[in-house]
């Protein structure tokens, strides 16, 4: 999969806002600043399952076990988002992936999102992958779930219970898939 081309980046756009993003590969020195935006994403305990802030070797095991990218804001290069794409099973079964989705809490509503996603389906094929299986979102993560209904995806499943919310609520995860256009 790795010698397959990839679009052409960094990829910029311009936000609902006005604002002019960038989508790039995640570069080495931004990997704290990406950790720390999903371990307060993991602190929030609203979309992500794990409990406890990660470590630099539990994030280099879940995030960047594969290929990491990141919308940087195009002037200040501040990161505004970052998402992963990854196989989400092993051998026989690696042509499906997962990919996992941040964004800057005060940047939430602005399309980042959404671009990430769009973008995320051109480069998935283009790595070898036929489909994206997305294993535990949150019932109660609408705008992720309507962002992912809106870019095709369906809802092939649901886990009763599976999510402790830090108020205490057990609530459903769905697992969502899309099958992607070969590139």
């Amino acid at each position: 999969m790795d010698n397959l081309p990839i679009i052409k980046l960094p990829i910029r756009q311009e936000l609902k806002t006005g604002e002019i993003v960038e989508l790039d590969w995640m570069l080495p020195q931004e990997t704290e600043a990406v950790r720390a935006l999903l371990n307060q994403v993991i602190v929030a305990g609203q979309t992500y399952p794990q409990e406890q802030p990660v470590s630099e070797a539990e994030f280099a095991a879940y995030w960047l076990a594969k290929d990491a990218f990141v919308v940087r804001e195009s002037n200040t290069k501040e990161i505004l988002g970052a998402f992963y794409i990854k196989p989400n099973f092993p051998g026989r079964c690696s042509h499906i992936c997962n990919a996992g989705f941040i964004v800057q809490p005060e940047q939430r509503g602005k399309g980042i999102g959404k671009f990430m996603g769009e973008k995320m389906l051109e480069i998935a094929p283009r790595r070898g992958y036929a489909a994206v299986m997305f294993n535990l979102v949150f019932e109660t993560n609408i705008a992720s779930l309507k962002l992912w209904q809106s870019l095709g995806f369906e809802t092939i499943g649901r886990i009763p219970a599976a999510v402790h919310l830090k108020d205490g609520r057990l609530v459903d995860a769905l697992m969502l898939y899309r099958k992607l256009s070969p590139s």
